[in-house]
């Protein structure tokens, strides 16, 4: 157990849940940076990612980053640098301290997506210029054209699916207040 779970226990800041198998938190944090980096993020990207992902406080030094993923501090600043580029984490200050935490961004899937929808649209766009140049009767142009369609068909279906995902997180969030109030 972390000296930050034991000082987060004392106050009474975690829930009675079981401790947990360091060992197996470890071996999922890899796991998963390797998922993402298949998907084609940087590994070490991916790592730091993965280790703040699974922090209960979303938030870490970069201290506490090279120390639980066992890398260099330069490896931790050039992580971060990819995935504040990216919006995927953000800097702040500790009050009282020159150190800075890493923190994953609030409906951090939720606005990804949002941002993968306006690359969609630019390439969409991209593409359905493309195809008037290429022509819509020419092999390629029809190619490039569909894909602009496919692009069109998939933003659609991603604004459906994120606008789904806030009904389901309010009715959600609405159940656990409802419990609380109890």
């Amino acid at each position: 157990m972390t000296d930050a779970i034991r000082a987060a226990e004392a106050e009474g800041l975690t829930t009675a849940e079981p401790e947990r198998d360091d060992a197996a938190v470890a071996r999922f944090v890899e796991r998963f940076a390797g998922e993402l980096t298949d998907a084609g993020m940087q590994r070490m990207a991916a790592r730091v990612f993965a280790a703040l992902l699974v922090s209960d406080s979303a938030s870490l030094t970069s201290a506490e980053l090279a120390l639980q993923l066992q890398i260099s501090p330069a490896a931790v600043s050039g992580a971060v640098r990819y995935l504040s580029q990216v919006d995927m984490v953000g800097r702040e200050r500790e009050p009282g301290s020159r150190r800075d935490r890493y923190r994953l961004h609030n409906e951090l899937w939720y606005e990804t997506f949002t941002r993968r929808d306006q690359l969609l649209t630019r390439w969409e766009n991209t593409l359905r210029e493309g195809a008037k140049i290429l022509g819509p009767r020419t092999p390629a142009g029809r190619r490039v054209a569909e894909t602009a369609e496919f692009f069109e068909f998939v933003q659609g279906e991603v604004q459906d699916m994120l606008d789904r995902w806030r009904v389901l997180q309010a009715a959600r969030r609405e159940a656990e207040d409802a419990g609380r109030a109890r």
